[in-house]
């Protein structure tokens, strides 16, 4: 690839955010940033990354944990986690290169970051296109929905949606690599072998990874509603309408959150493409709201979703009681019961007491209960 063309216009959020564009006036700009961009860029990066890592691996933790929380739906949520968890681990990469202005992880990293990055990116709409397809065989075609709203199809469903993830992030793993700085540094970005075809990656990406996922998505809340309307209050619709609607509105809320913040990112691309590069700073913060959609989701699985926000207050407030003597966490009443079953016992004395923690008004509380 002698004569391969380095371009930063790549349309992946890791190589926007570490590298400016292929512009000598954008490279001067870029560098003229005032110092304390430095830290407040990296510093918002980490704060990103903290919520992310955190949140994501709190959904995917409940939903493994408990059994209530394994339905079909719940599946296409738990790999929309891990794709987020995924995606956040790319931060630190970007944080440091845009604290030290260069790639200094080397090559083989700046191919990894990005593929991994780009992966994660299109699994997670891709992702939101399943759910709401799923939402939308639950709400039309509810006979056919217990045919095929199974967990097993759910995981087999993923695993496609991956698969064709990998393919389509192929130009990324081929033509990503580091290339000289104008400044002498190295950057991590794409060798293209044509400058057109950075233009081309930039289409590609925004219609494989947002417009055309968006549309059908789009199209199936249409489909929803059409249906809603036109069945109106038949004899059993109600019950199960109101069954569905807290779920259909929890994934619209997802849905409505990452058009929100992926929307700039990809307008901010176009823009690079066919006019002039937009200020270096304003592509940082788009970028970064791009990684925050990722922090978002369980917190907004928690404020919309009741079952969620029931585990999650599991989590925090967990029935557990620290040991005395070497600190280790045991669940006295899981103990207790599982003693009860194995013994044959059918009672317990009544002084064999276990303590939990309950959430209740807001507060932890703790409470004693007789086994």
């Amino acid at each position: 690839m002698d004569n391969a063309v380095p371009n930063g216009t790549g349309n992946c959020p890791a190589c926007t955010t570490s590298f400016p564009y292929n512009s000598s006036l954008v490279y001067e700009d870029y560098y003229q940033e005032p110092d304390v961009s430095k830290i407040i860029i990296p510093s918002i990066y980490a704060l990103v990354c903290c919520v992310g890592l955190t949140g994501n691996a709190m959904v995917i933790y409940v939903i493994l944990k408990y059994a209530k929380m394994k339905t079909a739906t719940n599946i296409y949520i738990l790999n929309l986690a891990i794709a987020d968890e995924l995606f956040m681990l790319s931060v630190p990469f970007l944080a440091t290169s845009a604290a030290v202005r260069h790639w200094p992880f080397g090559s083989l990293m700046c191919r990894l970051v990005l593929s991994v990055d780009g992966i994660n990116m299109f699994t997670s709409i891709f992702c939101l296109t399943v759910l709401s397809v799923d939402r939308y065989v639950a709400v039309v075609h509810p006979i056919k929905a217990a045919r095929y709203r199974r967990p097993t199809v759910a995981k087999v469903v993923n695993v496609c949606v991956w698969g064709f993830s990998l393919l389509v992030i192929l130009p990324i793993i081929i033509f990503a690599d580091t290339v000289p700085a104008q400044d002498g540094g190295v950057d991590c970005n794409f060798l293209w072998p044509e400058a057109v075809w950075s233009e081309a990656f930039v289409v590609y990406t925004f219609l494989l990874g947002f417009l055309l996922p968006v549309g059908a998505i789009c199209l199936c809340y249409c489909l929803m509603v059409a249906r809603m309307r036109a069945v109106g209050l038949k004899a059993g619709w109600l019950q199960r309408r109101r069954s569905e609607k807290k779920i259909t509105r929890m994934v619209l809320c997802v849905v409505a959150v990452f058009v929100l913040c992926w929307m700039p990112f990809y307008i901010i691309q176009l823009v690079s493409v066919f006019h002039r590069p937009p200020d270096p700073m304003v592509t940082q913060l788009f970028v970064i709201l791009s990684y925050a959609n990722s922090g978002a989701n369980p917190i907004l699985y928690g404020f919309v979703s009741d079952n969620f926000r029931r585990s999650f207050q599991r989590i925090v407030c967990f029935r557990w009681l620290e040991s005395g003597l070497d600190g280790e966490q045991v669940d006295y009443r899981a103990v207790a019961l599982k003693r009860q079953a194995t013994s044959g016992q059918k009672d317990f004395p009544k002084e064999h007491q276990v303590s939990d923690m309950v959430f209740r008004n807001g507060t932890c509380t703790s409470r004693t209960t007789t086994l």
